[in-house]
């Protein structure tokens, strides 16, 4: 069997039927039902990736989140029933590195399984001979480990904080609309997300600040733009 994939979903038919999907694309499915069960199962499968509804009994998806990410940067997927933007915003903050909303096909939740997998496997392999590196002052970016490092410090970043940061250390003293920064970190063309675009700008800015760095700055009306 491939990767192993782990499903927190208390609906066990949706669970089930993820599962058999996952399983028919070579994936080893571990189902749960609970939050409580699908941290202990995580600790003890410790899967490649996390399918994780965000409405669950007794410990609710945000904390599962949460727990996961203060041990590990495996790409999480979460789940909701609801359509409404803050449970988005939520649980993008958090940590989570993609999110849909039911009712879904399963077959469009398989491909942005093996989506975010192609893009953890990169975070895990060296290519010695083309780092990919941008230094800029106390920050160094290497693309091809997707390492961060500030004033000799890890700087923990998700694959797509590090994406955005990235793009814009690319990039420097160019002013990107929303538009143009989604089309080049997610690589969608059409409608842009303007809440993903802000939570995970928010979310770099506060763990450069801790360095007391301000590289990204917002040009009002315009978009944002990294400051050399």
């Amino acid at each position: 069997m491939g990767h192993k994939i782990l499903i927190v979903e208390d609906e066990k038919e949706l669970a089930d039927i993820l599962g058999a999907y996952l399983e028919v694309e070579g994936f080893e499915p571990v189902v749960t039902h609970d939050g409580q069960e699908g941290l202990k199962k995580f600790h003890e499968k410790m899967p490649s990736l996390v399918l994780l509804d965000i409405m669950l009994p007794k410990v609710d998806g945000i904390s599962v989140c949460k727990e996961i990410r203060e041990k590990s940067e495996v790409p999480i997927i979460m789940i909701s029933a609801k359509s409404g933007e803050m449970d988005k915003v939520i649980a993008l903050g958090i940590g989570a590195d993609d999110y849909v909303t039911k009712p879904f096909s399963p077959l469009e939740l398989v491909a942005r399984v093996k989506a975010q997998l192609r893009r953890y496997e990169k975070i895990k392999v060296v290519h010695p001979i083309d780092n990919n590196e941008v230094k800029i002052g106390e920050l160094i970016l290497n693309k091809s480990s997707y390492s961060a490092m500030v004033k000799g410090e890890q700087l923990n970043l998700t694959t797509k904080e590090f994406d955005m940061l990235y793009f814009f250390a690319k990039n420097p003293n160019q002013v990107f609309s929303k538009e143009q920064i989604y089309e080049g970190v997610w690589g969608y063309n059409g409608i842009c997300d303007d809440n993903s675009i802000i939570v995970y700008v928010n979310r770099i800015r506060e763990k450069l600040g801790k360095y007391d760095l301000e590289y990204i700055k917002t040009v009002w009306g315009a978009g944002y733009k990294f400051i050399a």
